[in-house]
């Protein structure tokens, strides 16, 4: 993975079809898909579940390019090692799940991973200032963790863009993950970012068997983007 603040369109699989996900990552990705973004949830640190580290590693030999795995769970620190093994580039924890959130990146980059640092919409970017060393992606939620297809909270739009001023010229990644739209992405990414994560606003009207509008999706958004940079 080598950095690049290109915009990268990151889809999410928590809007794909769960009973085709190797086809799924294998149609984003050969329809422009930057990287695949995987949302592991415990049903404790949020309110719904859905896979783990062996939906991961089964998937992956269908990811060519980066697997992007947001850890909505708590505890994490023990769980790391098992996603590092099931193939993700990037690991994301959030630093509301534990006490020790410098151990924890400490423990991901370890582990041959890039580490990311996940900021729910209450929690402000001081918690990241004594991090900035430790991590190579920062995630501004801009939903409440927990569920697809809510609206992007706009509040978080100045949270980006104190933590691009923050960042300043350090090789991290800002990504953006809620309530990415058409409509939306201009605004983070005028703030900031260069990783978006779209769930709905990627799959909407395709299908394995249909792809061809994911391809549609991900260049809509891509334009909009790249043209909020100018």
């Amino acid at each position: 993975m080598r950095f690049s603040r290109a915009i990268k369109i990151a889809p999410s699989i928590l809007s794909a079809d769960f009973a085709n996900f190797g086809a799924e990552c294998r149609a984003i990705e050969a329809q422009g898909a930057d990287w695949v973004h995987v949302d592991v949830m415990d049903g404790h640190f949020v309110p719904n579940l859905t896979f783990g580290p062996a939906t991961c590693a089964a998937i992956r030999p269908h990811i060519r390019g980066v697997m992007d795995v947001h850890l909505m769970i708590s505890p994490v620190d023990a769980f790391l090692e098992s996603y590092a093994k099931a193939g993700a580039d990037v690991i994301s924890a959030h630093v509301e799940a534990g006490p020790h959130v410098h151990r924890t990146m400490q423990a991901i980059r370890a582990l041959g991973c890039k580490a990311g640092l996940c900021l729910n919409p209450g929690t402000g970017i001081e918690a990241v200032e004594y991090l900035l060393d430790m991590v190579d992606l920062v995630n501004v939620m801009t939903v409440n963790p927990g569920f697809g297809g809510q609206k992007l909270i706009h509040s978080q739009i100045e949270k980006v863009r104190r933590l691009r001023a923050m960042i300043g010229d350090r090789p991290i990644h800002i990504e953006v993950d809620g309530g990415v739209t058409l409509d939306t992405a201009p605004l983070v990414v005028a703030a900031g970012a260069d990783v978006l994560v779209a769930g709905s606003a990627v799959f909407k009207g395709g299908s394995v068997d249909n792809p061809a509008p994911y391809g549609a999706n991900i260049a809509a958004l891509r334009a909009v983007a790249e043209a909020a940079r100018h």
